[in-house]
């Protein structure tokens, strides 16, 4: 983006003295930005030309003042032309460090990038959740092992970020740290937020991101089906600990609530709902977004069944949840005893809610994207494939339905 930069010079009578002399100011825009620097010169109001931005006149105090004004102005133009050439942004603060003799100290990356994990570090549980900071706190450990890679250096000045950086870090990312299509994306969106906290302070003037293109590649959910989701309801686990996960991982199932959700909830997040029966009210803690759910039969049970559990009378939970680690570990277990062919995760069960236990069954995708907390349709999408069996039956209501009939049928029936 080119920089257009302008220069005025007024008598400010604001700050007048006490003689009735009026300083003089000049004012410098730099892309619709103002900045203003006094000029150390007094004039009489009378004898200056808002017009002109000068001095009236060619008395000897008048050509010492203008002459004074021309000199300023070709110090900015001088201080303009020596950032472009040493390709630093132009900018108010640049240009009036550059008056001023303020020393010029480069703008690091690294710096940056902590300051801003540091404010968020601040606001988790308010306004990020841990996992937002696990994901920076990774992402700048990546960018200064890549700086290292690639050019030797721990630190680099932002101003020297280009597109070839993101490219090369990118390449670095997918080779290096062998990281999946979407893993790599994430993580250079990641750098791309420090790079925009850059811009909107004016630390620079050009985004080297602004012919950079990634794309997401979608992701083929994993769900269980009907079958699936019996058999491990019906199966009789040997041990206590088996039973637990597999109940709270059904709680999910028929909830779609994530496990990070089902662990913070208690028993004042259920109340009766429009229709009278009992919901589960709750707000995600990744979006903040409410979610509303009806509780089904199935649900209510594993509530029940809960109900005394020590840990949920001793810490107010609703369900005595493990560790995530753990419920994975064990989840991996009844998968292989259920002889489901699927590396079952906790994750699962909200996939399994949005396809086999909703959409499929009829749930419009609409409710599913509200209960599972969503902010847009589009985020629904992916987690809810519409399945063969709901297209069968869809289409079979169509084929009662469509009275239609080619020309050469509607001849043989005939």
């Amino acid at each position: 983006m080119k920089t257009k930069v302008s220069i005025l010079f007024y008598a400010k009578k604001a700050k007048a003295a006490a003689n009735g002399l009026v300083p003089i100011y000049t004012r410098i825009t730099i892309n619709g930005k103002r900045i203003e620097l006094s000029t150390n010169r007094f004039i009489e109001i009378s004898k200056w030309s808002t017009e002109a931005g000068k001095m009236k006149g060619t008395s000897e105090e008048a050509r010492s003042i203008n002459n004074h004004l021309d000199l300023l102005k070709s110090q900015i133009r001088d201080a303009e032309m020596e950032l472009i050439h040493k390709k630093i942004a132009v900018t108010s603060e640049t240009i009036k460090s550059k008056l001023l003799g303020v020393d010029e100290r480069a703008r690091m990356l690294i710096p940056i990038f902590q300051d801003h994990n540091n404010k968020i570090k601040e606001l988790v549980g308010k306004e990020y959740a841990p996992g937002t900071l696990e994901r920076y706190t990774t992402s700048l450990k990546h960018t200064i092992e890549f700086m290292q890679w690639k050019y030797n250096i721990s630190d680099i000045d932002i101003t020297k970020i280009d597109h070839a950086f993101i490219s090369d870090y990118e390449f670095w990312l997918r080779s290096v740290r062998n990281c999946a299509n979407n893993t790599a994306v994430k993580y250079i969106k990641n750098f791309n937020k420090i790079i925009k906290i850059c811009l909107a302070n004016d630390w620079l003037d050009k985004n080297p991101f602004a012919n950079y293109k990634s794309k997401v590649k979608e992701v083929e959910r994993v769900y269980l089906t009907e079958d699936e989701i019996q058999s491990i309801i019906e199966k009789d686990f040997k041990t206590e600990r088996l039973s637990l996960v597999r109940d709270i991982f059904l709680f999910s199932c028929f909830t779609g609530l994530a496990y990070i959700d089902v662990k913070n909830l208690t028993k004042s997040h259920i109340s009766y709902g429009i229709d009278g029966e009992k919901w589960i009210f709750t707000h995600r803690q990744k979006t903040e977004s409410a979610s509303k759910i009806p509780i089904l039969p199935v649900t209510q049970m594993i509530i029940d069944k809960y109900e005394n559990h020590p840990q949920c009378l001793n810490e107010n939970k609703l369900l005595p949840i493990l560790s995530n680690q753990k419920m994975n570990a064990y989840l991996k277990e009844i998968a292989g005893v259920c002889e489901i062919e699927k590396e079952l995760t906790f994750h699962i069960a909200r996939h399994t809610f949005a396809t086999t236990v909703t959409l499929t069954n009829g749930v419009p995708i609409e409710s599913v994207s509200k209960m599972l907390g969503h902010k847009n349709l589009k985020t629904t999408q992916h987690y809810a494939k519409v399945l063969d069996r709901k297209v069968s039956d869809d289409m079979k209501i169509l084929k009662d339905k469509l009275i239609i009939i080619p020309k050469n049928q509607k001849e043989q029936v005939s």
